[in-house]
């Protein structure tokens, strides 16, 4: 029986060329750490500290396991290093607002499926804090629902495509991966949790960005070996309701 149903969040519930976007947000992001970090190795450490993340093994939550990184060799700046991110984000995120879309009847889709009595979970990458997940999905319109869950950089362990990542939700949440549904537009990041047998949808609605977030999530795959994994419906996000449905019904 179907309970929960997990979202990713970029390009899944908001749409953005992620490549344009992670430039900008690199550029403006680098000014405020002039004084603390050198600018260019600022920059490397940026990517190098989220591509490190993906080998947390569950012992630390992310946002220790981050800094662990991001911050070597400047440890006595650990603490002042993040309340910098927290600044930037409390007062320079809003202008990223301008960059994104949202995919047609994202909020109705929200809105039918916790009709349904479905535990509602964001399965956003957890490289942001909570506000900047939130922040997102404002832009979207769909911040103030009452998810069960939703991922951030301070109360996970793991980051996508580890499937410890989809396994700490499903402890979270007290449901079964076979009982849930994850939402995403990422053949690897995504559709992988299908390996714990859980079901998959993928979303098309950004098709138009080139498969983007595909390729930003490779370059912080480094190299890895994943696969794109064949998902068991995919569509826009304004079929999901269709397939909840049709899930429910042969239950």
């Amino acid at each position: 029986m179907l309970e929960a149903v997990l979202f990713d969040l970029d390009n899944t519930l908001i749409l953005f060329d992620e490549k344009e976007y992670f430039k900008n947000y690199i550029s403006k992001v680098a000014i405020w750490f002039k004084d603390l970090m050198p600018e260019d190795l600022f920059k490397v450490r940026l990517m190098t500290a989220s591509q490190a993340l993906l080998q947390n093994n569950g012992e630390m939550l992310n946002v220790d396991y981050y800094f662990n990184v991001f911050a070597k060799d400047f440890e006595d700046k650990k603490e002042l290093l993040w309340q910098r991110f927290k600044e930037f984000y409390a007062t320079e995120y809003d202008q990223f607002e301008s960059l994104v879309t949202v995919p047609k009847g994202v909020k109705t889709v929200m809105q039918r499926l916790l009709a349904k009595n479905l535990k509602l979970v964001i399965a956003s990458n957890p490289m942001f804090p909570l506000n900047i997940q939130l922040k997102r999905l404002s832009w979207a319109g769909i911040a103030d629902l009452p998810y069960t869950l939703i991922t951030h950089i301070e109360n996970m362990s793991y980051c996508k495509p580890r499937l410890e990542y989809y396994q700490q939700i499903c402890e979270m949440i007290n449901v079964t991966p076979e009982k849930c549904l994850m939402v995403g537009n990422d053949p690897v990041n995504d559709i992988i949790v299908a390996n714990l047998r859980m079901k998959t949808f993928l979303t098309l609605d950004c098709v138009h960005y080139d498969r983007s977030g595909l390729s930003l999530s490779r370059e912080l795959r480094n190299g890895s070996e994943h696969k794109a994994f064949e998902p068991d419906f995919r569509g826009p996000i304004s079929r999901l309701p269709r397939i909840i449905n049709q899930l429910m019904a042969t239950e």
